[in-house]
């Protein structure tokens, strides 16, 4: 009979980007694992989402372009896990893969970083914002609209988080609106001059957690990963990217999904959504509900009615163009 039910010691090998917020996300997992006893190495990386910083991702095929040489390194055996941020990784897994592992949540929030105001409401005539992000432009421009901002530019960033703030210190832009949770992690929290609470700017599904990607025939990593495992963490995003998968998920669609847990009740998630048009022609879409959520099936479930609720309230996924 076994005397223990730790899981074996393994030598683990970590596919990441090479950008330093993706450096210090693996990092991070390499120190944790390393603490349980783990043997781990790293094997850097550059994803074609990396190479490509002329278009927006959602015209050049998504997010999933800073997955996939990841997936091939797993694929092929050159690594044995891949740690993600959670809102690069498509809804659906490709098959042969699982998310093995999701952990618990930095500050899902939006931060506005801007050298010459504090808020929205303080940005010079004719001014810049940068945003990489539909969700962002669609909910900054509401925002704007609201202030009777017609006069303020929401112009395309792309590149890392360095390569933003490099852009927004030569003058490119007036702000940039950035995910709070990498500037934290590269200690960078001096640059945020606002942080947006949900009302103001609802996150992007599984903002601000990581994720961990392995092969799915790999149960002996599933096992040492299970330590790193935050539960709530995964209800949560669970029922966000559930959200996304039903409205189509891809980064073409300007939608946000955000849950959290109601502070008077435990076991119920409220899940808040938001769409709205990148064309400006229809108003944004907000749907709130919540359930009681002890399993990954009811968070799912719950994602699933948010959804439903969006596209009978008017949002509508986008349609497939032919090509010309």
């Amino acid at each position: 009979m076994s005397l223990s039910n730790t899981p074996p010691v393994l030598s683990i090998t970590i596919a990441t980007r090479e950008s330093r917020l993706a450096l210090w996300q693996a990092e991070h997992v390499k120190a944790l694992l390393e603490r349980l006893g783990h043997s781990v190495h790293l094997l850097g990386m550059t994803t074609k989402g990396d190479q490509i910083l002329d278009r927006s991702l959602s015209k050049v095929g998504g997010k999933g372009l800073f997955v996939k040489e990841l997936e091939v390194a797993l694929e092929e055996g050159r690594a044995d896990i891949a740690v993600h941020s959670l809102k690069d990784v498509p809804m659906d897994v490709p098959e042969g893969f699982v998310l093995a592992c999701v952990m618990e949540r930095e500050d899902p929030r939006d931060a506005w970083v801007s050298p010459v105001c504090a808020t929205l409401t303080g940005l010079p005539a004719g001014a810049v914002v940068g945003t990489s992000s539909l969700r962002r432009l669609v909910l900054l421009r509401e925002a704007l609209d609201a202030l009777g901002r017609t006069d303020v530019r929401i112009e395309p960033l792309r590149g890392n988080l360095d390569t933003r703030l490099r852009k927004l210190d030569e003058g490119q832009y007036h702000a940039i609106v950035l995910a709070a949770a990498g500037l934290k992690r590269l200690g960078l929290t001096e640059r945020i001059r606002h942080i947006f609470e949900p009302v103001e700017s609802l996150p992007a599904a599984g903002q601000g957690a990581l994720g961990i990607e392995v092969r799915s025939d790999r149960a002996d990593l599933v096992a040492a990963l299970a330590p790193l495992v935050h539960q709530p963490t995964w209800h949560r995003v669970a029922a966000e990217r559930t959200v996304s998968r039903a409205m189509g998920g891809s980064c073409s669609m300007p939608l946000a999904a955000y849950a959290h847990w109601d502070a008077a009740d435990a076991n119920s998630l409220q899940l808040d959504a938001a769409w709205g048009d990148p064309e400006g022609l229809q108003r944004v879409v907000r749907v709130s509900q919540r359930a009681v959520v002890q399993d990954l099936v009811q968070a799912e479930a719950l994602g699933q009615r948010v959804a439903d609720a969006l596209r009978a309230a008017g949002a509508q996924p986008p349609v497939a163009k032919a090509e010309g």
